[in-house]
């Protein structure tokens, strides 16, 4: 502990000099070596022992991660190196690769100014491997290269120098053409990933070494030494001429920009809302410590005698001990009561957190991730946006009543920390659905619930989430409310593609349409201007416009019309699933004058049931969420593992052959994708290796969709015939 301490008082030190700090990232795709690569920079801080490193995998620390052999979530911490006569404070986050847990990435991003993507030599650039860089370059986090295991090269693949090189090439073109396609137009030549910049190194992770083609000349070591030394397995030498961790601190400090350099160009990005000629918005350009303090908290952890403690990137300003900020969402302000630094798996005391750095605050109650953190309120930071949407969904009941209490507390507290996860409470069964972006998400949050929270629980078996969208155009349809004073006249249509496109991105933001900006990108998308300019609100990728003129009292109804609008898209008519994609529009109404016949309980239902009504004229279908399946495999199993995955509804994509190896892309819908590991293994006698990445959500075959709304409708209590546009017009 005194060798934590004493890392501490360094850190703190540190900090105050923004031009020797690099917040970075480690990102690859999973098994590609994260971990093992973060261990020898902890070793080399003197955390653990340089023996140790690789083996001891100091950032898994959870539990499940130890004995899955997976990191699970981010892991943070700060270290202090000495490099060519200078201090420096790298703040590291060692994040997931595996699919299911891609938010800790997304999050990570938005704290760090730079990345490492390491890439497995012999698997290449793999799906998570794109996902997760393209997210970098969305947050403007500038790359920089790891290509690991390049032993497996010599001693699995037999390859020569030459081959060898070649197949570099390959992975530096792949990383290239994303940067390409992602980077910001200014920074593209200079963020560019080139040997003879030395922004890539090559190199082990496990034994321990790397080059560089500074490390090269500063070594005086050859491609054929390294080479020669692989083939004999000679990695004792390498490791004493080039180590990983000097060459690996060198790319970090030579190649991620400072706070000082990275914020002026991320902070317009990140803060596309806000004002940059403002106090605030010049104080984060400059990184300046003695402003007031803004920041965003990007990780929630847990802890069970401190209670919430917020991960949070400060922008600007620093915070101590009593500091009060006012958090963005809440609207109000909370103390800061004791301020902190991760150490790995320990969260240690520290006097201040300054400008351009990590820390950790406890007190900051109720505070999500994405949340905005300053001394006085300002504009929100961009929300962040995930890729992956829930897909499985898993009822969790109590088998006592009296845990009720704790397994809602439980829930709470694992809903901050992942905000992936979505919780509903059934009212009719008292069970809580939870849905994940996976089994293995789902197996996670059940043992955290079981093993960790120690409350006693029963599951049902998994089910798929699907969604419910619009086909085509509808007839005006007119509402009348319950106690028949006022009507109300919809129609709907699908949205554009690409306004749902920008809504996804974020370019358009979801909820009530504030300023020009909004509706001139709507026009700019290709929508009718007089219908931009009256758009209600933006929710779950729909819109709803007022296309009525001079209606008395409508403005006094708006918000009710606007609440029943998002009612009836968390539910649709065919099987109560969420809708998006759609366009509803206002024509018309008649309001009685009085306002207490215009109250919620009239005005919700007349919104939503003409709605309902206008959605099955126009004719409505399921969305089923499908998964992009990435099998490497033997060529004597390609055939099994085709037949496979055609008997699943699975549609090839690609397929590639190298060797005795054959690599098959396909997407499969999940609803087919349960029991699937276990049938691959026995279609190719264990030998195939396989990832999965999100695909997003595409139309069910017609065949399907009657049999499986009638499914969802009985699982949910509801009469298993589909209803009428007449049934909600009654």
């Amino acid at each position: 502990m005194a060798r934590k301490e004493a890392v501490v008082e360094e850190v703190q030190r540190l900090m105050d000099a923004p031009d020797n700090i690099r917040n970075v990232a480690i990102i690859a795709h999973v098994d590609h070596g994260k971990t093992t690569l973060t261990d020898s920079l902890v070793a080399r801080a003197g955390l653990i022992s340089k023996e140790l490193a690789g083996s001891q995998r100091m950032m898994d620390f959870d539990e499940q991660e130890a004995a899955r052999g997976i990191t699970i979530k981010s892991a943070n911490i700060s270290l202090g190196f000495a490099y060519e006569g200078k201090n420096y404070l790298i703040n590291l986050i060692d994040t997931p690769g595996h699919v299911d847990f891609g938010f800790h990435v997304v999050r990570a991003m938005r704290a760090v100014d730079g990345v490492c993507l390491v890439i497995d030599s012999v698997e290449g650039v793999m799906p998570q491997t794109e996902t997760n860089l393209r997210q970098a370059l969305k947050e403007r986090a500038r790359p920089v290269l790891f290509i690991n295991k390049i032993d497996r090269l010599i001693n699995e693949l037999k390859l020569d120098a030459t081959q060898m090189q070649q197949r570099f090439i390959k992975i530096i073109t792949q990383v290239n053409k994303i940067i390409e396609t992602n980077a910001p137009e200014d920074k593209k030549d200079e963020w560019m990933i080139k040997v003879d910049k030395g922004n890539v190194a090559f190199g082990t992770a496990f034994n321990k070494w790397a080059i560089s083609i500074s490390a090269m000349k500063k070594f005086n070591i050859s491609f054929k030494d390294i080479y020669d030394k692989c083939t004999k397995g000679e990695h004792a030498w390498l490791v004493e001429r080039s180590p990983l961790d000097e060459v690996m601190l060198e790319m970090i400090i030579k190649h991620i920009p400072n706070p000082k350099v990275a914020q002026p160009y991320r902070i317009p990005v990140l803060w596309k809302n806000g004002d940059l000629t403002t106090e605030e918005g010049k104080s984060m350009l400059a990184t300046d410590p003695k402003a007031k303090a803004i920041g965003v908290c990007f990780g929630v952890a847990y802890d069970e005698h401190a209670g919430e403690v917020a991960v949070v990137r400060l922008f600007a300003g620093t915070v101590e001990k009593g500091t009060n900020l006012y958090v963005s969402t809440k609207k109000q302000y909370a103390k800061v009561q004791q301020v902190g630094i991760y150490m790995g798996p320990d969260r240690v005391g520290a006097e201040r957190v300054v400008a351009g750095n990590i820390g950790a605050f406890v007190g900051l109650k109720d505070v999500y991730v994405g949340e905005t953190v300053s001394v006085d309120p300002i504009t929100p930071f961009e929300q962040i946006k995930h890729y992956s949407e829930p897909v499985i969904t898993k009822s969790i009941e109590v088998k006592e009543q009296k845990d009720l209490p704790k397994l809602i507390e439980a829930l709470r507290s694992i809903s901050k920390e992942d905000p992936t996860i979505k919780i509903t409470l059934n009212k009719d069964t008292g069970e809580h659905l939870v849905s994940g972006n996976g089994e293995l998400h789902l197996e996670i949050i059940e043992y955290k619930i079981t093993q960790e929270k120690k409350i006693p629980i029963i599951t049902s078996p998994p089910i798929v989430v699907y969604r419910e969208a619009l086909l085509g155009k509808s007839p005006i349809v007119e509402g009348k409310s319950p106690n028949k004073h006022n009507r109300i006249k919809f129609s709907v249509e699908p949205l554009e593609p690409e306004i749902i496109k920008a809504i996804e991105d974020g370019t358009i933001p979801e909820g009530r349409p504030k300023g020009r900006e909004v509706w001139e990108k709507l026009v700019e998308l290709g929508m009718d201007r007089e219908e931009a300019r009256n758009v209600y609100d933006v929710h779950n990728s729909s819109m709803l416009i007022n296309r009525t003129k001079g209606i008395q009292y409508l403005n006094e109804v708006e918000e009710l019309l606007i609440q029943g609008f998002e009612e009836a898209l968390e539910q649709g008519p065919l099987a109560k699933e969420k809708m998006s994609g759609i366009k509803v529009k206002l024509e018309d109404a008649t309001l009685h004058e009085d306002n207490i016949h215009r109250g919620p309980a009239q005005m919700i239902p007349t919104a939503k049931r003409p709605i309902y009504a206008a959605l099955l004229y126009g004719g409505m279908t399921l969305l089923e969420p499908k998964q992009k399946v990435l099998i490497n495999t033997l060529q004597d199993y390609a055939g099994a593992v085709i037949n496979l995955t055609n008997g699943r509804r699975g549609q090839l994509v690609d397929m590639q052959q190298e060797g005795e190896n054959a690599t098959i892309t396909t997407v499969l819908p999940v609803a087919e994708m349960f029991g699937f590991a276990n049938d691959l293994r026995g279609a190719t006698q264990g030998r195939a290796i396989w990832y999965q990445e999100y695909a997003g959500y595409h139309p069910m075959p017609k065949e399907l969709v009657l049999k499986v709304v009638k499914q969802i409708r009985e699982r949910k209590g509801e009469k298993a015939e589909m209803p009428t546009p007449q049934f909600f017009l009654e």
